[in-house]
């Protein structure tokens, strides 16, 4: 039944996009796990491929079950529509080679996911694309990068792993003014903290791998931005590149998706108690956390972020040496790459996630080598705060 009323983001992940007669009344969705729908007749399977007629075809073109996934998504983040993907990364390459061709530029976030600088170094030595990285501070030093051949603007807020913020609102404002679309990577915050589609951007990734999923079981994928460029990415880049998701992950992150609220309700609680006990621990040289009043940026985490979120990276005094000790000694805390997990997790930026990257560059972007990033768990705070203290005292 339709509704009459808005509900809000809590009722939404439960309820968006449920059909229950397509679904016969099954309370948790069904996993359609099949590869491809049979037709009732030859012409109705040429009316399918030529358009002229709604329909399941193949389900690397299209499933119930990763549509139901898809509509929820498009909703929480406030857009049009939506195609899940195999991988954050298939997501992010989907976009990037549906935006762009030889020749053109693309403006960049001064940090990003290790695998997207591999990727934006590989496009540019194979397809002849280039790409710059920038600050974004200010509306006229954003005028001053963009070029006339760049195609679009990439974004990470906040930025993996130094928790830069960048100013949304104003990326946007630049990005229509010059006919150019805005790209956010929303990973860090999920859509129940940030929608930068609501601030005035275009498109929005997530790897859904990590709040989206939560529970450390999946690897999967979201773009979410107009109808009408994701009806092309559907039918070009996502079609013929094969980077779906199977609906066995699509059911996962629905599952996943219905707590949403509540574990990042946690999360952030979490964060911000340990934001607290590293910012005054003698051995920490300087935590970098959206939360944290003495960041540079918190005036736009409060504009823009509903809160600071679940991730924190700081620095130890002493060098890598210290930073690898100090994770070897953790006894509760996981050594993993991947975040937004039930599980505490840390995790050596410049000899993991970034490792692709080049020292200078990853200099540029603030990743020292004493950098550790934790993604901050729903376990008892205390628990983990008093793992860190244990690690901190034997270094």
């Amino acid at each position: 039944m339709e509704r009459k009323y808005q509900v809000k983001f809590e009722t939404q992940v439960i309820h968006e996009g449920y059909d229950s007669e397509m679904f016969n009344g099954s309370l948790a969705p069904p996993i359609f796990q099949t590869s491809t729908f049979t037709f009732e007749t030859a012409q109705q399977g040429e009316k399918r491929f030529a358009g002229e007629e709604e329909g399941y075809i193949y389900s690397r073109l299209g499933n119930p079950t990763v549509k139901m996934l898809e509509e929820r998504m498009a909703a929480l983040e406030k857009g049009e529509s939506a195609l899940a993907f195999g991988s954050g990364m298939a997501a992010v390459s989907a976009v990037l080679f549906a935006l762009t061709k030889t020749g053109d530029h693309i403006l960049c976030s001064q940090g990003v996911y290790g695998c997207t600088f591999g990727l934006l170094a590989m496009m540019d030595e194979k397809y002849k694309t280039s790409h710059d990285f920038s600050t974004m501070e200010t509306k006229e030093q954003l005028l001053e990068e963009i070029k006339p051949e760049t195609a679009c603007i990439y974004v990470e807020t906040p930025i993996n792993p130094t928790m830069k913020l960048v100013d949304l609102k104003m990326v946007a404002e630049v990005g229509r003014e010059k006919g150019i679309p805005v790209i956010v990577d929303n990973t860090f915050c999920s859509p129940y903290l940030q929608n930068p589609i609501e601030l005035g951007c275009d498109i929005v990734i997530h790897s859904a791998t990590k709040y989206i999923g939560g529970h450390g079981d999946v690897v999967a994928g979201i773009v979410i931005g107009p109808k009408a460029f994701l009806d092309k990415v559907s039918m070009t880049t996502q079609k013929d590149i094969g980077g779906i998701i199977s609906p066995f992950d699509a059911w996962l992150l629905l599952r996943g998706l219905k707590t949403l609220a509540v574990r990042l309700d946690r999360h952030c609680e979490n964060t911000e108690k340990l934001a607290g006990y590293l910012l005054e621990h003698p051995k920490v040289k300087k935590i970098y956390f959206p939360g944290d009043n003495h960041n540079p940026d918190y005036e736009i985490a409060k504009k823009q972020m509903r809160k600071p979120g679940g991730m924190i990276s700081f620095t130890l005094k002493g060098d890598k040496g210290t930073a690898q000790a100090f994770m070897n000694e953790l006894k509760l805390i996981k050594i993993a790459v991947s975040l937004g997990d039930a599980e505490t997790l840390i995790q050596h930026p410049a000899t993991m996630t970034h490792a692709v990257v080049p020292q200078e560059s990853r200099e540029r972007m603030g990743i020292e080598d004493t950098l550790l990033r934790l993604s901050v768990g729903l376990e008892s705070w205390e628990d983990i705060r008093d793992d860190l203290a244990q690690a901190l005292d034997r270094i």
